[in-house]
């Protein structure tokens, strides 16, 4: 079966109310059909003259910036001559200037599932941005790649909020970029008019795999389906002096240090052998990054059953067992971080200082865990109110 993606339904049966709309666009290089064909392309092509503006996300409008907080520039647009506004430059907020080209944003993101990736907040602002200046918002939706039927981690605190966490959600959020806009939207309240072009055919249980769509990396660092599926609990070495395998052909799948211990990370963990997973120790030296051209030993993660394997969970175990053996050698990373100058970036990544504290007391995880079930639970049965699709087994 080929998933629909809500691109794919646009063009094929748009909204009568489009019509002499002038339209901008907020997308990136995974913004695509079947066919590899770019959502520009066939916007241009659909509604001749009527596309006016281009707005990028982080790394840039063509994916080009490798790595966080490196800002891309305004442009224009090679091909159709239009301006390109950058959300990841000299401001992350959509000014008035910007969406005075336009009458309706249209937003058509591969989001990753996690509550730490950017792309989600971008839409945020755009929302915000769309109910002050009086515009209407689009979402064309798309897969949630690592499943719509699985929730994980705990919930982000108040005082954590930054522009990889704005709303109170889960690690792993289990919800499209059409559902997680309702979320923001309806439910904490921006109140723009805002409309879903939903997807065929997709249905929660859904893996990225399993939707017959071609993976486009929605960021350089995510070149692989399996990326994204670790990502949830891998994004965690990011606050660490632990290289999460930038500058590797594997990043977030593979990492390490200098000083890691393998024998005892693994002797910490239970083996090898975790749910749904398994460690396969590594040696490798980064070209960029942390410990450029230095010798890691680490791990890669191999999934072997994407319904048994809880990455955050995973991913928590050994950041607890890296920081426990390895005192004077492991260090969380200073600020800054994501337009983040004074709070510790793991505080950011795992969004709740609490549970920092906890690993640094060698706190064990499945009792931590059971510290932030309850909100999860409320996350899950809030979250529900908005979901557009089903699970079919």
């Amino acid at each position: 079966m080929c998933v629909q993606t809500g691109l794919e339904r646009f063009i094929d049966a748009p909204p009568q109310w489009i019509e002499g709309c002038r339209l901008g666009l907020l997308s990136n290089p995974a913004s695509v059909d079947r066919d590899f064909r770019h959502a520009r392309e066939l916007i241009n092509k659909k509604f001749s003259g009527q596309l006016k503006a281009l707005y990028s996300p982080q790394h840039g409008f063509f994916a080009e910036k490798q790595d966080n907080m490196i800002e891309s520039e305004d442009m224009i647009d090679p091909e159709l001559n239009i301006p390109v506004f950058s959300l990841y430059g000299e401001t992350r907020i959509p000014t008035k200037e910007m969406f005075n080209h336009v009458d309706v944003l249209i937003i058509d993101l591969q989001d990753v599932g996690t509550r730490v990736y950017t792309f989600i907040y971008t839409m945020s602002y755009c929302l915000e941005a769309a109910k002050k200046f009086g515009k209407k918002v689009l979402v064309l939706d798309r897969p949630n790649p690592i499943s719509g039927s699985v929730v994980e981690g705990n919930c982000l605190s108040s005082e954590c909020k930054s522009f990889i966490g704005r709303f109170p959600i889960p690690m792993r959020h289990g919800l499209t970029i059409g559902e997680l806009s309702l979320l923001f939207n309806n439910y904490f309240g921006i109140g723009c008019d805002l409309e879903i072009v939903q997807m065929k055919d997709w249905d929660r249980n859904m893996y990225f795999n399993d939707t017959g769509l071609p993976w486009i990396p929605p960021s350089p660092n995510l070149p692989a389906i399996t990326s994204a599926m670790v990502y949830p609990g891998q994004v965690l070495w990011e606050g660490t002096n632990v290289s999460e395998g930038r500058g590797t052909t594997q990043p977030f799948e593979i990492f390490g240090a200098p000083y890691i211990d393998t024998v005892r990370v693994l002797s910490d963990v239970g083996g090898c052998r975790q749910d749904g997973a398994v460690l396969r120790h590594v040696v490798f030296e980064p070209t960029s990054n942390k410990w450029k051209g230095t010798l890691c030993r680490g791990f890669q993660i191999h999934i072997t059953d994407p319904n048994k394997f809880n990455p955050y969970i995973t991913s928590l175990k050994l950041l607890k067992s890296v920081c426990y053996r390895h005192k004077g050698k492991f260090e969380w990373k200073q600020p800054p971080y994501e337009y983040e100058f004074e709070r510790l970036p793991i505080d950011l990544i795992l969004g709740d200082r609490e549970i920092r504290h906890r690993i640094e007391k060698n706190d064990d995880i499945d009792e931590i865990a059971r510290y932030w079930q309850d909100d999860l639970n409320e996350f899950v049965e809030i979250s529900k109110r908005f979901h557009l699709y089903k699970r079919k087994n």
